[in-house]
């Protein structure tokens, strides 16, 4: 029998989407929420720490901090090919946490950012014992985008 968890982190990050044909093509941050969707089996070994559960809320937390948290909070996302977004981020100075995409910072093409590394963080960990079902990506409370492969 499979079950599945939940567990996110939320970030405060800026982005700008270029060639939006409305006010999401200037530079403006959003309050993210990264939620992950993990399956697998219960632990079945009564001595271990994390007897009866998926996996520990705790260890998926440290997956979404260091893949999610930890790269992209107070960072502004800006596409590798978005020249204005990226001399805006320069003019900053040195010190501007910049994070250079290869795609739009849409919270669609998020989604499947954050899954691919948290999918993989969760293989070397875990092997194929734990599933990532999906990845949500809450821009705004009324804004939702989830990857599934």
């Amino acid at each position: 029998m499979t079950t599945t968890i939940r567990r996110w982190v939320e970030t405060d990050t800026g982005h700008r989407v270029p060639n939006h044909s409305s006010k999401c093509a200037h530079l403006h941050g959003h309050r993210y929420r990264f939620e992950a969707e993990v399956s697998g089996e219960l632990v079945g070994d009564p001595d271990a720490p994390d007897a009866g559960m998926v996996l520990d809320f705790a260890d998926v937390s440290r997956i979404l901090t260091e893949e999610i948290h930890d790269v992209v909070d107070h960072a502004f996302l800006v596409q590798d090919t978005d020249a204005e977004g990226r001399a805006a981020c320069e003019a900053m100075g040195p010190g501007h946490r910049t994070v250079v995409l290869p795609f739009p910072p849409t919270a669609e093409h998020l989604a499947a950012w954050a899954y691919d590394r948290v999918a993989k963080a969760l293989a070397v960990s875990y092997g194929d014992r734990l599933y990532l079902e999906a990845l949500h990506v809450r821009e705004t409370p009324k804004s939702w985008a989830t990857f599934r492969p």
